[in-house]
């Protein structure tokens, strides 16, 4: 048993799905056929399951929270996602909500699925890092200094994946009013998801070092602190763009 876990392991399974073993070599009687005379029961109505519109349903719970506390509230009790079914933890956001720049990714991954919190694994160590060398980050006393982060969705994707587009316009809601709430100065997008679910845009290498707009509030899209793991010769690159948030903040 210890050397077909470890195998499942190598083969890359990282997260249990049922909550009981299943015998797969378990001998299950052969169901016995019906009666030939049986009769067949008078065949019922079909039931009409109404269709909800799943994203109006999202605005007008997000519009209804009036706080921070209650748009994390709403958007945990959110009964339509999928995605909260196969996650550990509910995450919302960290850092500072009174700060001036807001951080957005696009989801949780292990390790954030296991804390709650955004952008604490490797990804989210560089992330401080990269925001650190600009004078930014989420634990900053001085809100002039700090960062507040969250995603586009709040629960983990199942091994990492991209959110759906489904995922993402079902979320897009509560995204909206939590930087209404929040109300910062700048937004930063991390990768593709994000920038898609906000600008209707992909393509981060094209979008990246440029300002947009979303709500009114300017968008600087970044790639994600992910794919700079895997590509370090892009760092360069992420690096002209939080020079280029940094003289933002510091214009007048």
């Amino acid at each position: 048993m210890l050397a077909a876990l470890a195998w499942q392991v190598e083969l890359g399974a990282v997260d249990a799905i049922g909550e009981a073993p299943v015998d797969r070599f378990e001998v299950k009687p052969e169901p016995k056929a019906a009666p030939a005379a049986a009769a067949k029961p008078a065949p019922h109505a079909p039931v009409v399951v109404p269709e909800v519109d799943v994203v109006a349903e999202a605005r007008a719970m997000s519009a209804a929270a009036g706080s921070l506390e209650a748009l994390a509230a709403a958007q945990e009790a959110f009964p339509h996602c999928e995605l909260k079914r196969g996650a550990r933890n509910f995450v919302f956001a960290d850092g500072r909500p009174e700060a001036r720049v807001m951080v957005i990714g696009e989801g949780p991954g292990a390790e954030e699925d296991a804390q709650g919190k955004p952008f604490v694994g490797r990804s989210g160590q560089l992330l401080d890092r990269m925001f650190a060398a600009i004078g930014l980050a989420r634990d900053a006393e001085d809100a002039a200094a700090a960062l507040y982060i969250t995603n586009v969705v709040p629960w983990r994707p199942p091994q990492n994946r991209d959110p759906e587009p489904e995922e993402l316009a079902m979320m897009r809601p509560f995204v909206e009013r939590h930087i209404e709430l929040a109300a910062p100065e700048l937004i930063v997008l991390m990768g593709n998801p994000a920038c898609g679910s906000l600008l209707g845009k992909r393509g981060i290498t094209r979008l990246r070092g440029n300002w947009h707009e979303f709500a009114g509030v300017p968008v600087m899209p970044m790639f994600h602190p992910s794919f700079l793991l895997r590509r370090a010769e892009m760092k360069r690159h992420a690096w002209a763009d939080l020079l280029t948030v940094k003289a933002r903040l510091e214009t007048p």
